[in-house]
């Protein structure tokens, strides 16, 4: 499912117009976004958890050449699935 399947589909399900729709999951993701941004952490029970994980800097290979090259630090969202999705995912 991509996001406007999931804007589709909210709208068939609530009765609600494409664009009220697209403008809630917007809302939505843009928030998620934003608690991520600003280092916190995101929790849906039942679904998952998500999570910015920091990553140091190493020294890494250019696969294609073979030049050795400094990976810069970076952080990175990351998610955690919750025990419900997992046993649902597992049951079919």
């Amino acid at each position: 499912m991509n996001k406007s399947e999931l804007v589709e589909a909210l709208a068939g399900e609530k009765n609600l117009t494409y664009k009220k729709s697209e403008e809630i999951v917007n809302i939505i993701f843009d928030s998620m976004a934003e608690e991520l941004a600003e280092g916190g952490r995101i929790e849906i029970r039942g679904f998952g958890s998500f999570v910015v994980k920091d990553y140091k800097a190493y020294t890494g290979r250019n696969p294609k050449t073979g030049e050795i090259i400094q990976v810069s630090p970076k952080k990175l969202p990351f998610f955690k699935v919750g025990k419900e999705l997992r046993e649902r995912v597992d049951d079919k």
